[in-house]
């Protein structure tokens, strides 16, 4: 069984050796010829069924047609109007023009001796395979969803690349070290059938986290004596209702302040009582009033653990705040908005997008890590794996709903965005840089990059990630669910790849070996490399030639060049993401590194996901794991299952659960739409009513047989690769 990986590692997207980092050649090696040597066996029809006997070998300059990118005109292989213009010239000294491959793929096509074509139509994965579907005979590879390619696969329209995988040493040993991910991409357990190389932004490493205006949250908290202020607020009326305990003691794990080990903290509501039940008791309060009663309640229900550093509960390494715990403080943040800069109105939670599903469905998310529900991160619809080792779907479980009820309550009562609530257009950027907002869920690079851009630093402004909150979670251990942090937000296959089209390689045995040979070579060490950071021109290197390396959590990797870091400030704002993709053209596919990312960070944010990434190695933050884990509440729910298309076909026609739990940008979604108005279908009065419905008349039950089945087939599967 895989182990769960040391902390050095927690962050790396890929563990890689110091050879690596001395910029070793591709292990691919073009052997010139003008026939193949390697060619697949026919066997009565035109495309290639049974593997090559010999390496993949392939004429010089064999053209591959690729419809292939990662969302949109400016994330492809070649240069898109709007990012070239009339050229543009980047930190390698090279002007490139529209209709050009970017510098990545330049080196790609130097490495393998390929020649690109560009078919890539600026799509969405989904949408990109379903122009291409009725005309794959006029491209080699194509961009799909993970679901769609595998269908499409099993409809012998895409090649099997698990039959080359012995030709292919560098993906076959991947796969091998992570059963996981073969899980992932395997289309048919009876075959082992692959259809896609997949992608992955980050793997085994944490991705969404809470993120707040920490400098607040210490104006608050900190100092001796009492909080005072010239003007305040008024809490609103409570509605929101205990999720904690109101008496008894609770412990918890939490990380050493120093970060040098773990130590014990206790939750002591016997004296101190429960924050939100204290709250809720006195009524609506002054904002200065209800500051001090958090003060106090800290000191009591800790025993004095965080002295006059209060804040620490929520912001510091030793944090061990939970649901309860933010709720006073959202109280406290919203009630003194006059107090913390100087206007009448902070948004408490918000969103990247406050008008954007795709984005909004972040709250949902985050309510899942407050309230301890599982399945609203899965990769695969809501599933997750229960301590029984069976699938099990949030959407049938009254806990998801309870869980959207705790977010009603506190929308009620104003801790979350108004925008949010009406689905006006206001952004997290707005929110920051006109000190409006508070906190939200998001991944960390993209928002704390903010710090260098909209915070006044010398004025202490700070947006960083906090930890994990403690929440109560039912892992099998124990009947009456563990007081633990846990994230759900795990790094592992995303839903979309690459695929090679049978009809387009057909019986050319140059373009097929091609094709696997770009597969193969993305999952080198040079190509690893080459698909997160761009060529080595964009990459410091010493007087030798080699990689300047620095320590990413116990590990050497590559530093990006000066020019690199100026030119990513002046073309996209310091996101190396959207600068790697539409510039450098990696981070499109294949293996994407965080190391690189973690460079561009702003160092608040590298403070706060290095508090993180310390909780994680040390064992108080607990996650998935990408294996079969002992205990399979802590497997992580393949991306793709191995379903047919007949089932693929009854799965999308059960409707209800396609167009009531949708989470793209314009989609209508009912978790959401209770979290804002609360239960307004008819039918669906409260949690186990709403559950009940979604099982037994939206064909919830069906959905989960057919899931359950694939699963076992997985688990049958994975057997066999032990």
């Amino acid at each position: 069984m895989k182990k769960l990986k040391s902390f050095a590692a927690m962050l790396l997207a890929v563990v890689m050796t110091a050879s690596l980092l001395a910029g070793c050649g591709p292990s691919i090696q073009v052997e010139p010829s003008t026939a193949p040597s390697a060619a697949p066996t026919q066997s009565g029809s035109e495309t290639p069924s049974d593997a090559p006997e010999q390496g993949l070998s392939y004429a010089p300059g064999t053209k591959l047609r690729m419809a292939t990118g990662y969302n949109n005109a400016k994330t492809g292989l070649f240069f898109d109007p709007e990012t070239a213009g009339e050229g543009v010239t980047l930190a390698d000294g090279n002007t490139y023009h529209t209709g050009e491959l970017k510098p990545t793929w330049v080196e790609v096509q130097n490495q393998l001796n390929i020649v690109f074509e560009d078919q890539y139509q600026g799509n969405s994965a989904s949408k990109e395979f379903d122009f291409w579907k009725e005309r794959l005979g006029d491209v080699d590879m194509v961009s799909g969803t993970a679901i769609k390619l595998t269908e499409n696969g099993e409809a012998g329209n895409m090649v099997n690349i698990a039959e080359y995988l012995d030709l292919m040493p560098n993906f076959k040993a991947y796969l091998e070290a992570n059963p996981i991910v073969r899980l992932s991409i395997t289309g048919n357990t009876d075959t082992g059938a692959i259809y896609f190389s997949p992608y992955f932004d980050g793997v085994d490493d944490i991705e969404r986290m809470p993120l707040m205006r920490t400098d607040w949250v210490e104006k608050l908290l900190n100092g001796e004596g009492e909080f005072t202020a010239t003007a305040s607020g008024k809490t609103a009326a409570p509605v929101y209702q205990p999720y904690m305990p109101t008496s008894g003691k609770v412990e918890i794990d939490v990380v050493k302040a120093d970060g040098s080990g773990v130590e014990s903290v206790t939750k002591d509501y016997d004296t101190a009582g429960n924050i939100v039940a204290k709250m809720n008791e006195a009524g609506s309060m002054d904002g200065v009033t209800a500051v001090n009663m958090l003060r106090t309640y800290i000191d009591e229900a800790y025993n004095g653990y965080y002295g006059t550093n209060r804040a620490d509960l929520f912001v510091g390494q030793n944090a061990a705040w939970d649901a309860d715990e933010l709720v006073a403080l959202l109280r406290c943040v919203v009630a003194n908005a006059q107090a913390i800069n100087g206007t009448d109105t902070i948004q408490g939670l918000f969103t990247r997008e406050d008008n954007n599903n795709q984005r909004r469905v972040d709250l949902f998310r985050f309510a899942g890590t407050l309230f301890g529900v599982r399945g609203l991160e899965s990769r695969q619809d809501y599933l997750y794996v229960g301590a029984d080792n069976q699938l099990h779907d949030a959407r049938q479980e009254a806990d998801t709903y309870e869980a959207m009820e705790r977010m009603h309550a506190m929308v009620q009562e104003g801790l979350v965005s108004k925008a949010f609530v009406d689905g006006s257009e206001e952004s997290s950027k707005t929110y920051l840089e006109n000190d409006l907002g508070f906190m939200h869920y998001d991944y960390n690079q993209t928002q704390t990059i903010l710090n260098a851009t909209a915070l006044q630093a010398d004025q202490g402004e700070k947006y960083m990630a906090a930890m994990v909150p403690v929440a109560r979670w039912y892992d099998g251990s124990n009947a009456d669910g563990v007081y633990m942090r846990f994230t759900e937000s795990w790094r592992s296959v995303k839903t979309d790849g690459w695929g090679i089209s049978k009809a387009g390689v057909g019986s050319d045995t140059d373009k097929l070996n091609a094709c696997l040979a770009l597969i193969d070579f993305a999952y080198s060490e040079k190509g690893r490399i080459l698909m997160s950071y761009g060529p080595d021109a964009f990459i410091k290197t010493d007087a030798s030639g080699n990689y300047v390396t620095f320590s990413f959590n116990g590990e050497p990797m590559p530093e990006i060049a000066d020019a690199t870091r100026e030119e990513l400030w002046d073309k996209a704002n310091g996101n190396y993401t959207n600068y790697a993709r539409f510039y450098l053209g990696s981070t499109l596919s294949f293996l994407k590194s965080q190391a690189f990312e973690y460079q561009c960070t702003h160092e608040v944010g590298q403070q706060g996901a290095g508090y993180i990434s310390t909780a994680i190695g040390l064992g108080t933050i607990k996650h998935p794991e990408l294996g079969m884990a002992s205990n399979p509440w802590y497997t992580i729910v393949p991306t793709v299952l191995p379903t047919t298309k007949v089932e693929n076909d009854t799965v999308n026609g059960y409707t209800e659960l396609t167009d009531r739990f949708n989470q793209q940008k314009d989609g209508d979604n009912m978790l959401l739409n209770i979290a804002v108005n609360g239960y307004t279908d008819a039918g669906m009065q409260d949690a186990a009513s709403t559950a009940d419905t979604v099982t037994n008349s939206w064909s919830g039950k069906q959905y989960l047989a057919i899931k359950q089945g694939a699963w076992e087939k997985d688990i049958a599967y994975f057997e066999t690769l032990k």
